[in-house]
C-alpha cells in the first residue's frame, strides 16, 4: 500500500498548555494525561480557525469531567469472608447524549484508567453519529477464579449503589474487559429487582430479554470494516492479506472471523501467557477451536499448539521490552489485547516486517510514540476511537431497539454498522484532509469527534 500522510501540526507549546492543567489538577493520573495528549496534538488549527471555542474554554471544560462517582462495594465469598473492592462512574461528557461507557472488571481499574477510558469515549461516541455521550465505570474486582455465586453477590452489591447514578436517559453501562454477558445479567436484574423497571438501563442483555443481535462481535467486525474502508483508499482490499491479531477474547475472535469471511488469513493470536503464531492461517475450524477454548474452558491459547501442530507457541518474556509478535512479518495487523501493547520498537518491527495497515481493536493499544513510527513509516492506522467504535455504535443501536421495544436481525444490525463503519472512515478522513493532515486518521478522527461535541457546548451554555 502506498501512503502519504503528514507529520502533526501543533505546538509543543499548544499541547504543554492543556497537559500543564490537567498534571497540575491530576499530577499522578498517567493515564488520563497520555488520554488528552492524544487528542490535544490535533485541535491547535481547530481553535485557530473557530476562535469562539477557545473564547469560550470548549476544550478546558471538556477535559474535566462532568461527574465522578466512587463508591464502596462489599460482598462475601463462598466461604463467608468478606471482601470490599472500589467502585467508580466516570460521566465525562452528556453534550450529545446520556452517558455512554462500559463497564470495567480488573485489578488494574483505578480512576485515572477510567478517566482516560471515558474521555476518550467522548470522542469515539460522537464519531459514531449516535446521540450518546462519554462514559465509564467499573471496580478493581477480579472475577477470574470466582464462583458464579462470588460474582453474582459482587455484581449485586455493586450495583446497589451504582443505580442511584444511571438511567436510561441519564447513563447507559455496558460491558468491558471483566464484564460479559454474565456479569450485565447480574447486574441488570439487581437494578430490576431495586428500580421495579424494565429498562434499556444496560446494553450487552442477552438477546432473550432486550439485547442486540451481534453485539458480542460488534468491535471486532467493526475494526475489520474500518480496515477494509482504509485499504480501499489505495485501491486495494483484505483479501489475500496475512494479517496479525494479538488477542483472543471476543474482539480478537471476532475480527479474526471477519478476515476469514473477507478472504483474509489471521496468522497470530495471543493471551497473558504468551502467543501463536500459525503459518498456514486460521480458517473457521481453527476459530472455533479458540472460542471454546476462550470462552467455555476458560483455557490458554497455548492448547492451539497442541491441537493444531502447524503453530508454534512462544510464551510471554518480561525481561524483553517488546512483543516478538509484531515481528512476524504480515501486511496488516490488528492489536485487540490491552492499552500500549504496542511500543516503539514493536512499530519498529511492523514496518520492517512490510505491516501498511493497522486498525486498532482495543482501546488505545499503540502508544503516542509507536504511532508517529507507524504513520511515519507509510502505515495507514486507524485509531482506537474509530476502528474499534462498532461495538459502542452496536450499544447504541441496541439502545435505540430497547426504547422501541423491537427486535432487529443480524442482518440489519449488521448493514447498519457497517454503515456507521463507512461513515467513521469518511469524516475521519475528510477531517483530516480539511485541516491539513493528509490521510492521518488519528488527527482526523480527534477533530471530528471533537468539532460535534464542541458545537453542542456552545449551543447548551455554559453548563
Amino acid at each position: 500500500m502506498n501512503t502519504t500522510v503528514t507529520a502533526p501540526h501543533a505546538s509543543s507549546t499548544f499541547i504543554d498548555e492543556y497537559l500543564d492543567i490537567v498534571k497540575r489538577r491530576d499530577p499522578d493520573q498517567v493515564e488520563f494525561q497520555q488520554a488528552v495528549q492524544e487528542v490535544v496534538m490535533s485541535l491547535e488549527p481547530v481553535l485557530d480557525r473557530h476562535p469562539h471555542y477557545r473564547r469560550l474554554r470548549v476544550l478546558d471544560r471538556l477535559m474535566e469531567p462532568e461527574r465522578v462517582t466512587q463508591f464502596r462495594v462489599p460482598w462475601a465469598t463462598d466461604d463467608g469472608e468478606t471482601q470490599v473492592n472500589r467502585g467508580f462512574r466516570v460521566g465525562f461528557s452528556s453534550a450529545i447524549g446520556p452517558y455512554k461507557g462500559g463497564l470495567r472488571f480488573h485489578p488494574s481499574v483505578n480512576l485515572s484508567i477510567l478517566k482516560f477510558l471515558a474521555f476518550e469515549q467522548i470522542f469515539k461516541n460522537s464519531l459514531t453519529g449516535q446521540p450518546i455521550g462519554g462514559g465509564k465505570g467499573g471496580s478493581d474486582f477480579d472475577p477470574r477464579g470466582r464462583s458464579d455465586s462470588e460474582v453474582m453477590r459482587f455484581c449485586q452489591s455493586f450495583m446497589t449503589e451504582l443505580y442511584r447514578h444511571i438511567g436510561h436517559n441519564t447513563d447507559v453501562p455496558a460491558g468491558d474487559i471483566g464484564v460479559g454477558g454474565r456479569e450485565i445479567g447480574y447486574m441488570f436484574g439487581q437494578y430490576k429487582r431495586i428500580t421495579n423497571t424494565f429498562t434499556g438501563v444496560l446494553t450487552g442483555r442477552a438477546p432473550g430479554w432486550g439485547g442486540s443481535l451481534l453485539r458480542p462481535e460488534a468491535t471486532g467486525y467493526g475494526a475489520v470494516y474500518f480496515a477494509s474502508e482504509m485499504a480501499k483508499t489505495q485501491g486495494e482490499t483484505l483479501e489475500g492479506k496475512q494479517c496479525l491479531v494479538s488477542g483472543s477474547g471476543n474482539v480478537a475472535q471476532y475480527a479474526c472471523r471477519k478476515l476469514i469471511e473477507l478472504g483474509a488469513t489471521p496468522i497470530t493470536l495471543s493471551d497473558s501467557s504468551g502467543w501463536i503464531h500459525d503459518p498456514e492461517g486460521i480458517d473457521e475450524e481453527k476459530l472455533q477451536f479458540v472460542m471454546d477454548l476462550k470462552n467455555e474452558r476458560r483455557g490458554r491459547i497455548a492448547e492451539y499448539t497442541e491441537r493444531f501442530t502447524s503453530a508454534t507457541w512462544a510464551p510471554s518474556d518480561s525481561q524483553i521490552t517488546h512483543n516478538p509478535m509484531w515481528s512476524v512479518a504480515a501486511d496488516a495487523a490488528f492489536p485487540s489485547a490491552t492499552q500500549n501493547e504496542v511500543n516503539e520498537l514493536d512499530a519498529k518491527h511492523l514496518v520492517e516486517g512490510g505491516v501498511r495497515l493497522v486498525s486498532e481493536g482495543a482501546n488505545m493499544p499503540t502508544t503516542p510514540e509507536a504511532q508517529d513510527i507507524l504513520v511515519d513509516g507509510g502505515v495507514l492506522l486507524g485509531p482506537a476511537k474509530a476502528a474499534n467504535a462498532g461495538g459502542v455504535a452496536v450499544s447504541a443501536l441496541e439502545m435505540a431497539q430497547a426504547s422501541q421495544r423491537q427486535r432487529w436481525s443480524s442482518e440489519e444490525v449488521d448493514s447498519h454498522l457497517k454503515r456507521i463503519m463507512h461513515d467513521i472512515h469518511a469524516v475521519c478522513l475528510e477531517a483530516a484532509g480539511e485541516y491539513g493532515f493528509g490521510n492521518d486518521y488519528r488527527h482526523g478522527a480527534n477533530i471530528a469527534g471533537f468539532k460535534k461535541v464542541a458545537d453542542a457546548m456552545v449551543d447548551q451554555g455554559l453548563v
